[in-house]
């Protein structure tokens, strides 16, 4: 079996060194360890760093795409350097490496399809008390949304079924974190924590530049993949709130009907229907988006497909 340990980098030839004196070479369970380097169009000498210090492959991207479009870029050009197994770490030396054994333990052995780095998040001390606390209740959200038990939502130190990992459809412009684990939950895939450990801050967060821009950020990652996996249950939810509305409204016009002799009040009667055929359009959206919810799971399994069969066409001699 062979492990490739994927970083994606963006200018991180200071940082690099650290990280990659650090990732092991050998792992049981696997045969042959790589390393490979997603470079998302850095501007300093991440890629000299990188081979310097014995990195196996390097994958540069065109121009900064954004961390949402190099994992996936990083884990197709694993799958085609015929990984069975890929982890994925930060560049910036912020993850244990020493814990990799453990995070590819559970799909060595076939108990896991994706296995998430769980950090002590209220323990870590460059954590700010409020990102502590909206860590926390990400990973609540982030929970309902995938009906999972994932205790650490962002955390980008992970290991893959590369089956699986090939699987998953990063839209997002922002982070693959939360995505790829709503998208792992309602794919019914055997998601597992594992306790990791982190090392010192070496560099300030580029993803999380504001707190408010990153629960914004995030909070529409949730609500949007719960409309995409879940669109029938969410607009069903959502018409109810027109609905009782309007029988609300309704029920005041026939009290005002009956006990006041029928006078007036015929703009509740207005507004109730109003908010009722609301109500039912919302619902019809919903069944509307659940079909095309269907047709996207179609054509997401057909690219699975269609990805393996080039593999497999790759790979011939």
């Amino acid at each position: 079996m062979k492990l490739i340990i994927q970083i994606p980098c963006l200018n991180e030839a200071q940082t690099l060194p650290a990280t990659l004196a650090a990732l092991p070479r050998q792992v049981p369970g696997f045969d042959t360890v790589e390393w490979l380097i997603i470079d998302d169009g850095s501007t300093d000498r991440t890629v000299e760093v990188a081979r310097a210090h014995g990195v196996d492959h390097v994958l540069s991207l065109s121009h900064n795409q954004g961390l949402a479009k190099a994992f996936p870029a990083g884990i197709r050009e694993c799958a085609r350097l015929g990984a069975d197994v890929v982890v994925n770490t930060d560049a910036d030396n912020q993850y244990d490496a020493s814990f990799i054994p453990a995070l590819t333990e559970p799909v060595v052995n076939n108990t896991a399809d994706l296995v998430i780095g769980a950090r002590p998040i209220n323990s870590i001390q460059h954590f700010s008390p409020i990102k502590k606390i909206l860590q926390n209740l990400g990973s609540a959200a982030v929970r309902w949304a995938s009906s999972t038990n994932v205790q650490d939502a962002p955390s980008g130190f992970r290991a893959m079924r590369i089956q699986a990992a090939l699987q998953l459809n990063v839209y997002n412009d922002y982070t693959y974190t939360i995505e790829t684990i709503i998208q792992a939950g309602h794919r019914g895939f055997r998601i597992i924590n594992v306790p990791v450990k982190v090392n010192g801050d070496l560099r300030p967060s580029r993803l999380v530049k504001s707190i408010p821009m990153y629960v914004r950020r995030n909070m529409l990652t949730i609500l949007r993949f719960f409309v995409v996996y879940k669109p029938l249950r969410f607009f069903v939810f959502a018409s109810l709130l027109p609905f009782f509305v309007s029988v609300g409204l309704f029920s005041r016009f026939i009290l005002f009907y009956i006990f006041d002799s029928g006078a007036g009040k015929i703009q509740s009667l207005l507004v109730a229907s109003v908010m009722f055929l609301f109500s039912i359009l919302l619902v019809a959206i919903g069944l509307l988006s659940d079909i095309i919810a269907i047709n996207r799971r179609l054509l997401e399994d057909l690219r699975y497909e269609a990805q393996l069969r080039k593999l497999e066409k790759d790979r011939e001699p």
